[in-house]
């Protein structure tokens, strides 16, 4: 009988190829916004400010259901929270385009829509991917980034199109049942929990010839979350998820209505952000090898440094050229810090937290959401200009980039469990 490592294809990328599906999806209704936002305020008598903050509220409430989302799996399993996340959201969809006050909007848009996509986001198939993967775990986390980045650069320019030509609300109903043709038989037929002994490491593998970053320090059997949570590495991702929220989400919400302030119609809008997506769709398959063979820390470092100067870059363009350009440049670093902190999380404390430390990380990811996205309508009606927002964006990136590259090298920082 061959291993897992010997037999010619590993099921393991298969549940990666789902996972990365149906992020795409997920992400590509939470990180798209932007063709809607417009649409959904003039069409309910929103202002930008009101339909910024409904949104922000929801950017929250997605993240506050990551910590139990990695709790969940690890008790319920990831088939089961997929299916109970699917179902949450096609109830959400039906609420939301029945509802036409603000109070409604934000129960069904904000609170339960964000809620169900949470149950089928990221941090739902860490943990799985981790189990499966060893040798591999940082490549495979990286194919996972992808379909987050599929998701901008699929949806963004698709619902740019389907909007106008059918109507917001149409567009998420077809959107739902999309998402739940697809997720069923994932979940069902995909999905399996218990890993192969010796997961995709290979036959001559040994443990002295496993990387460092695999290996989990002896303490770690018995780490708890709150060990962690007082531990200086964990903030540190915290911070860097913090700015990556605050600036995938500005993006997704304003970006948009942003390049269409500048002159440029929606159309063309919608394709220079769903290009960022559709760059960094190509660059995860080649960082996602780095990951592996280069220090985790400098490119996440990298990668929010990069991504800082892109922020610049688009409030400066004043051309499809450079749009186009700098969405280019830009989507190369576009993916890849999820991944990263999520492996350098497994690196420090072990696949056994993954999923719940990922989740409460992934909460500082949303809270920055929420304040970009409450903070791009606000500051624009009230000074009239989108560099407050996307500034402060930018600085932000650059104060992550100094941060992760004080992370610890693997095997450099060992959390001790408290006494009992």
């Amino acid at each position: 009988m061959n291993t897992p490592s010997e037999s010619r294809w590993y099921f393991g990328w298969n549940i990666v190829a789902a996972s990365a599906v149906l992020t795409l999806l997920t992400v590509g209704l939470r990180m798209s916004i932007g063709p809607f936002f417009l649409p959904i305020a003039e069409d309910l008598g929103f202002s930008r400010s009101l339909l910024a903050s409904i949104v922000a509220v929801g950017m929250l409430f997605y993240g506050v259901g990551m910590p139990f989302v990695g709790q969940m799996v690890n008790s319920w399993g990831t088939r089961n929270v997929l299916l109970l996340g699917t179902v949450m959201i096609m109830v959400a969809i039906i609420w939301t385009i029945q509802a036409t006050g603000p109070i409604s909007f934000m129960l069904s848009f904000g609170i339960l829509l964000s809620l169900g996509l949470s149950f089928v986001s990221p941090v739902a198939f860490t943990p799985i991917i981790a189990r499966w993967f060893t040798r591999q775990r940082g490549a495979a986390l990286f194919f996972l980034s992808t379909g987050s980045m599929a998701g901008i650069a699929l949806a963004t320019p698709a619902l740019g199109f389907s909007i106008p030509q059918w109507g917001w609300r149409e567009t998420m109903v077809g959107y739902g049942v999309l998402m739940t043709l697809i997720t069923i038989p994932l979940a069902l037929w995909i999905m399996r929990e218990n890993a192969p002994e010796g997961t995709d490491t290979l036959p001559d593998t040994t443990p002295a010839a496993t990387p460092a970053r695999t290996a989990v320090p002896p303490p770690m059997a018995s780490l708890c979350v709150s060990d962690a949570v007082r531990s200086r590495p964990f903030w540190q991702v915290v911070l860097g998820l913090f700015a990556c929220g605050y600036s995938m989400n500005l993006l997704g919400t304003h970006g948009v209505p942003m390049l269409v302030d500048h002159g440029y119609d929606s159309l063309v809008a919608s394709f220079g952000i769903g290009l960022i997506g559709f760059a960094a769709i190509f660059s995860t398959i080649v960082l996602g090898r780095l990951s592996d063979r280069l220090p985790r820390r400098n490119l996440l470092a990298a990668i929010y440094f990069i991504r800082g100067l892109g922020f610049f870059g688009l409030l400066l363009v004043v051309s499809h050229l450079q749009l186009y350009t700098v969405a280019l440049i830009g989507g190369i670093v576009w993916a890849g810090s999820i991944a990263l902190s999520s492996a350098i999380l497994a690196d420090v404390y072990g696949i056994r937290l993954v999923g719940v430390l990922y989740g409460w990380t992934y909460l500082g990811h949303q809270i920055g959401g929420m304040i970009s996205s409450w903070l791009g309508g606000w500051a624009y009606e009230t000074f009239g200009t989108h560099w407050i927002a996307f500034g402060s964006t930018g600085v932000l990136l650059f104060v992550a980039g100094w941060v992760s590259l004080r992370l610890p090298k693997p095997g450099d920082y060992t959390v001790q469990p408290r006494a009992a």
